[in-house]
């Protein structure tokens, strides 16, 4: 054992790491350190630090010679672990949101020389936004929490507030001036910050640009979770979603597919099911393209995680407004095995399919504003949760009768009003009110058109035949791949 700073002894192989990372750092070696970020710490972290934390800076920082900024990015790495494998204390919260400022004050006010790996630039944004979710949830359980400790969270009213972590993640959007970068490659301009994954663009460090690039799916997602969607659709906007071509963030798998599970999850909130499905049927084909190569990762366990609730969010899609249009026939099978009985459920109009697949699917919604303190019996933590579905429940009662009526109306090319309201077990007057709804809420995103004339409803299904030689054409291409892999 090798004797380390104020906390005590350190491990001889975790002070070489230290020296090591911190060289490459200096360096600005990106292949290393991208190396001992994303392999020699999860393995060092199996080692010796499976149920207890790191090594603090204090016992590290004199290897460095007490390098200020490299203190700083240990520091984030050794409360990320924290909250990843133990319980973070009020303390701990507290000095954590102490070393983000701090880390970020010096990116977006100095001039630094750095070149981190993406991967990591993506995991400090995407867990900066955790922490605040996490510090949200824990701050509206006072019931579970003593008088010392409901005194400290009053004093500390500025911690993991929601606005500075909005104004931090905006102020790496505006300092950076990666939307306009964007913008001109879009326009035919400079395309040299997408095609060197951040890394040559201009000169010096890519750490600024990068962290702007990732804040605008840091905001994306702090919009949701603040359950103003509009906002977070307009954050994401500069990334062109819906434009071809390759992105930053589709190399970066955690990043590529947050953005879309958020996305998509924004348009259902905004009744837009058409662009959640795409937006789902796009990650979810290309998660089962590439699953196989995350499975001895960190990330693994959340990846599938996060494609079964994006299943459940794409048969919700399914249920409000069909999709056979935009969704890829592997992804409409997958949906349907894995929520066949919640589908008919929500087909036949009862909404305990629908509040289930939300329940499982929706993001860890946060309130803002701090709980009253002096109600130590509150715990308010599920308001936002209960506010947010309430929200889609009242949305799903307006239409929860339509795919029932839907179903009666590709029946026919011409039925009567009467039979038709006979049919839903309704009034003619209220028949009227639930074409109308139909019209309203589905009318231009359905491939079923009608129109009522002289109490008769006329029928036309626009769907567009499938493309047979297509279909038997890839699965002649996959099969002859299999063929070549199974005799190689």
């Amino acid at each position: 054992m090798g004797k380390g700073g104020a906390d005590g002894d350190v491990n001889e192989i975790v002070q070489q790491f230290v020296v090591y990372f911190y060289r490459h750092i200096r360096e600005r070696n990106v292949y290393e350190i991208h190396s001992m970020y994303e392999s020699s710490f999860s393995k060092l972290t199996e080692r010796f630090f499976k149920d207890k934390p790191w090594p603090k800076v204090d016992a590290i920082s004199h290897l460095t010679g007490d390098d200020h900024v490299f203190s700083m990015l240990y520091s984030e790495m050794y409360y990320r672990h924290v909250y990843a494998r133990l319980q973070p204390t009020l303390e701990q919260r507290c000095e954590s949101w102490d070393n983000y400022c701090e880390l970020f004050k010096v990116i977006l006010g100095t001039k630094i020389n750095m070149q981190l790996p993406n991967s990591w630039l993506w995991d400090m944004v995407d867990d900066f936004i955790y922490q605040f979710q996490s510090y949200c949830a824990y701050r509206a359980k006072l019931r579970q929490k003593g008088p010392q400790e409901i005194n400290v969270l009053r004093e500390c009213d500025q911690v993991w507030n929601a606005l500075g972590v909005l104004k931090y993640l905006q102020a790496f959007v505006d300092k950076s001036d990666i939307v306009n970068i964007l913008k001109q490659e879009r326009e035919g301009g400079d395309r040299s910050f997408t095609e060197t994954d951040g890394y040559g663009y201009g000169k010096g460090s890519n750490v600024l640009r990068t962290l702007g690039y990732f804040s605008l799916v840091g905001l994306l997602r702090v919009h949701c979770l603040l359950g103003d969607y509009h906002s977070a659709l307009q954050a994401a906007a500069p990334l062109g979603l819906s434009q071809p071509g390759a992105a930053l963030y589709q190399r970066v798998t955690g990043c590529h597919i947050s953005v879309y599970y958020y996305s998509g999850f924004a348009h259902i909130m905004r009744r837009e099911y058409t662009l959640a499905a795409k937006a789902f049927n796009h990650i979810l084909l290309y998660i089962s393209r590439t699953k196989q190569f995350h499975t001895q990762t960190a990330a693994y366990e959340q990846i599938i995680k996060r494609n079964e609730e994006m299943y459940a969010l794409m048969a919700i899609c399914t249920a409000l407004s069909p999709q056979d249009r935009v969704v890829d026939e592997s992804v409409q099978k997958a949906c349907m095995e894995k929520h066949a009985d919640k589908l008919q459920r929500m087909a036949a109009g009862q909404l305990g399919g629908y509040d289930e697949l939300f329940t499982y699917s929706c993001p860890k919604f946060v309130t803002p504003a701090p709980p009253n303190y002096d109600d130590a019996k509150a715990d308010l933590s599920q308001d936002a949760y209960k506010l947010q579905l309430g929200i889609f429940m009242e949305e799903v009662k307006q239409q929860a009768r339509l795919p029932k009526l839907r179903s009666y109306l590709r029946l026919y090319t011409t039925i009567p009003i009467a039979k038709l309201a006979s049919f839903m077990e309704v009034s003619e007057a209220e028949i009227l009110s639930l074409l109308m709804a139909f019209k309203h809420k589905l009318g231009g995103r359905d491939n079923l058109h009608f129109y009522v004339q002289d109490k008769m409803v006329h029928v036309c299904d626009a769907r567009v035949e499938k493309k047979h030689g297509e279909f038997f054409a890839s699965n002649i291409v996959r099969l002859s791949e299999l063929t070549k892999e199974i005799n190689a």
